[in-house]
């Protein structure tokens, strides 16, 4: 099973909409699954984040197949394209750092309020609480973060529509990144 979590609807629609994910409820959440993808809706930030990765965790058993997908948009600089897939290897969170098993050599910020500023590279606000969930539970042998960069630091920009438009542009190269690394 993949079991992605997001924190916005926008960005669990593309996935919702190409899979035709089926919505249920799950405790105080409502997931959206089909035979091989269970999908959550966070909401903003770690807290919300790391507990609806925990319910996820505590509603269903873990298999060594089972993968764990964080994914959504960023703000980042601009080094990066808009659009653009970014696979994260490493995970800051009020300056501690996360080392996760990815060749990329891409560091997202996960801050706790939105970022105006360039003062990191690439940010966001909900990766370390489903990292936080994720690590531990010994049980979860795969997991991704992949951030779609939506804006230059500039929050008051990004449109529903524009957020669905991009994580939806990028399924097939998350599904190729998902897949690829855990068949080996």
């Amino acid at each position: 099973m993949l079991y992605i979590i997001t924190a916005l609807k926008p960005e669990a629609q593309a996935f919702i909409d190409r899979y035709r994910l089926k919505k249920k409820p799950l405790s105080k959440y409502k997931i959206f699954t089909n035979n091989s993808i269970t999908l959550i809706i966070s909401a903003v930030g770690v807290l919300n984040a790391r507990e609806a990765t925990q319910t996820l965790i505590n509603h269903f058993d873990i298999t060594d197949e089972d993968i764990y997908l964080n994914v959504g948009i960023c703000g980042a600089s601009r080094e990066y394209e808009i659009g653009e897939l970014l696979e994260v290897s490493t995970l800051v969170y009020k300056e501690q750092s996360y080392p996760l098993l990815c060749s990329d050599k891409k560091s997202l910020y996960c801050v706790d309020k939105e970022a105006t500023t360039d003062e990191h590279t690439i940010v966001d606000m909900e990766s370390y609480g489903v990292y936080d969930a994720v690590i531990h539970s010994p049980a979860i042998k795969k997991f991704h973060i992949l951030k779609v960069v939506s804006d230059y630091f500039e929050p008051h920009k990004v449109t529903k529509e524009r957020t669905k438009m991009l994580i939806f542009n990028q399924i097939d190269a998350i599904n190729s990144i998902v897949y690829k690394k855990d068949k080996s």
